[in-house]
């Protein structure tokens, strides 16, 4: 069982991450469930427990983690890459294999204690991670192999420097995608 509660946005999240793994998860229900109480619970566990921030890999968990993020700062997150949390026309956490799930959960990442600036805007240009029509598919794929999730350039070099990744591990990912 995973030490930390999960924090992740529904119930079918709660569903498809219990077919996944033995952890204990907090729903937000949106970013509108975000109430006082939601956010009591969030905090006596991440208090207690620690918490692992899960959320769909769209725009709406995308600002929830945001949110949560700046309220608990020490928070760690795990991603599920788009294209592995994408069907039926929708995307999320429930829409996510148990595999994915799993993967996701054990490529957590924790913010750096010192956030350093050792990745660039202009190094994503030269690395073909900005700039060009393959970009964004490329950014995509990277941060699948890196578990940091999707993002556009600004976010990809936050998450690349925030959580310590480190120049090997982004040069290896980065030629292992193109």
């Amino acid at each position: 069982m995973i030490k930390e509660v999960l924090v992740v946005e529904g119930k079918s999240d709660v569903a498809a991450v219990n077919r996944a793994v033995e952890v204990d998860c907090l729903i937000t229900g949106g970013f509108s469930g975000l109430n006082k109480k939601t956010l009591a619970n969030i905090e006596a566990a991440y208090k207690k427990r620690g918490i692992i921030i899960l959320t769909d890999p769209d725009r709406a968990g995308e600002n929830i983690r945001a949110f949560l993020t700046k309220r608990f700062p020490d928070a760690k997150h795990a991603y599920i890459p788009r294209d592995e949390a994408t069907a039926n026309d929708d995307i999320g956490v429930e829409q996510a294999s148990p595999e994915s799930i799993r993967k996701a959960l054990q490529k957590v990442h924790t913010t750096a204690a010192n956030f350093r600036e050792e990745f660039t805007v202009q190094e994503m240009m030269e690395s073909g991670l900005s700039g060009s029509s393959e970009s964004s598919r490329l950014r995509d794929k990277v941060g699948a192999v890196l578990g940091i999730g999707y993002g556009n350039v600004k976010t990809f070099v936050k998450r690349l420097n925030t959580y310590g990744i480190t120049r090997s591990e982004f040069e290896k990912a980065v030629s292992s995608c193109h």
